[in-house]
């Protein structure tokens, strides 16, 4: 299992261990207890274990200029167009300080327009990450309000489901199975793993296209491209000047790396510097949209012996009536499909279609939607956030795992504070860049 998942499904298997222990009984019932006192213990050790632990496409417009002049001061560039970067915008034209946007694709391009959009609020308590799920999870709530509810925000439950899948069968009408809404075929166990105090779910597209709405109404601008190469001062190690592949040079005063999995190429943007970052790496994940024939109000993760289990099934229902299906994601490594060529494999399209037999409701449904996007990953499990240690303006934030969605307005608001004021609101400690060059020194 990728660590990344480990880290979302260490919150919940533990639970379905207790799911195991209490349906023992008779001759069994010691195993039962056993089981309930292990699922305790697994879940205090999972979070213990857990540290926290785009796109090539289009070139730019053709009648671009260019250079693109910007007398705001401080001139500063976000490259990327993803929840990190639009979130960094959003809290910074908040403050009456606009943004150049660059990205090869547009606004969401990637993870940022097709993950589900799950938010648990003390999902990662007892961790590095429990103070930056937690404000994201509020500022979430903040964004709906602010933004006339454009983002589908909605609060919702959500429970582990254990399903036996050699017995696909339908439940009789009149029986009700404890913790679950509409998965009413071979269930053998449940457990509540959260109510709308600490669940919620927004669309990611939404979101971003909402903020980013703002951020261009308060004088921010996109520019369609990919940056390629960045020119440093003289006098002192900081960015000056970025160059994108169609020629455009764009003079900067503060300069933001926000590339989601792609964000390992910045190493080759800084000629003659070999600059303390870590390897990038990343998560290829399938999901479908399937239209349900009413609204869910319920998440579920789903957990068996057979290829749900092995597949890390999720669904996500939207308050649009979609019910958002992902799993069965490839391995952790390098991406190297590039921004906005993503390949979208039919083998595991089916997987996730055929994983909708356990529900008389989405059994059978065609999908309208079926994608893929990456999400990134470092090497000890904690976001990237903060400055890039041998520049002296220049800053990076990626690395967010399977929680990007959630924590994107938590740490955009800390970076917009650390650009602007040198400091944030709360302690950026464990994410610094900082640990890895220490590393390298060792």
């Amino acid at each position: 299992m990728p660590s990344s998942s480990r880290h979302r499904y260490c919150s919940f298997v533990s639970w379905l261990i207790i799911i195991v222990g209490a349906n023992q009984s008779g001759s069994d019932a010691f195993v039962g207890q056993t089981g309930l006192v292990w699922g305790m213990v697994a879940a205090k050790t999972c979070l213990a274990m857990s540290d926290g632990n785009d796109q090539k496409g289009n070139r730019g417009n053709d009648d671009a200029t260019p250079t693109i002049p910007n007398n705001d001061n401080p001139r500063i560039l976000i490259a990327g167009a993803g929840i990190m970067g639009i979130s960094t915008a959003y809290f910074l034209a908040r403050r009456g300080v606009p943004v150049t946007l660059v990205d090869p694709v547009g606004i969401a391009p990637c993870a940022s327009s097709k993950a589900g959009g799950f938010l648990a609020k003390d999902w990662r308590d007892g961790t590095p990450l429990e103070q930056l799920q937690r404000e994201g999870f509020d500022l979430h709530q903040e964004l709906a309000n602010e933004l006339a509810d454009d983002t589908d925000y909605r609060r919702l439950t959500c429970s582990a489901v254990s399903v036996d899948e050699t017995k696909i069968v339908q439940k009789p009408p009149s029986l009700k199975v404890k913790n679950v809404e509409w998965v009413d075929r071979a269930v053998v166990g449940s457990v509540s793993m959260g109510e709308q105090e600490t669940i919620a779910q927004v669309h990611p597209r939404k979101l971003c296209e909402a903020m980013w709405k703002f951020c261009e109404e308060n004088g921010s601008r996109l520019k369609v491209g990919r940056v390629v190469n960045v020119e440093l001062g003289s006098q002192n190690k900081a960015v000056c000047l970025v160059l994108l592949e169609d020629g455009t040079r764009i003079d900067v005063d503060k300069f933001l790396v926000a590339c989601g999995p792609w964000s390992g190429e910045a190493r080759g943007w800084f000629s003659g510097f070999d600059l303390s970052l870590p390897p990038i790496t990343s998560v290829k994940c399938h999901s479908i949209l399937i239209k349900a024939p009413s609204v869910l109000n319920q998440a579920v993760f789903f957990e068996s012996d057979g290829a749900l289990g092995d597949g890390d099934l999720e669904v996500y229902p939207r308050r649009d009536g979609d019910a958002y299906v992902n799993g069965f994601q490839g391995a952790e490594d390098l991406i190297e499909e590039e921004p906005g060529k993503e390949v979208v494999e039919n083998a595991a399209i089916c997987k996730l279609k055929e994983a909708m037999n356990v529900s008389s409701q989405l059994a059978g449904i065609e999908p309208h939607t079926k994608q893929v996007c990456y999400w990134p990953e470092t090497p000890d499990g904690r976001p990237l956030i903060g400055k890039i240690p041998e520049i002296s303006n220049a800053y990076i934030a990626t690395g967010h795992s399977v929680w990007g969605i959630l924590q994107g307005p938590s740490s955009g608001k800390a970076m917009s504070e650390l650009i602007l004021d040198g400091k944030s609101s709360f302690s950026l400690e464990q994410f610094r860049p900082e640990r890895f060059a220490q590393e390298k020194i060792e």
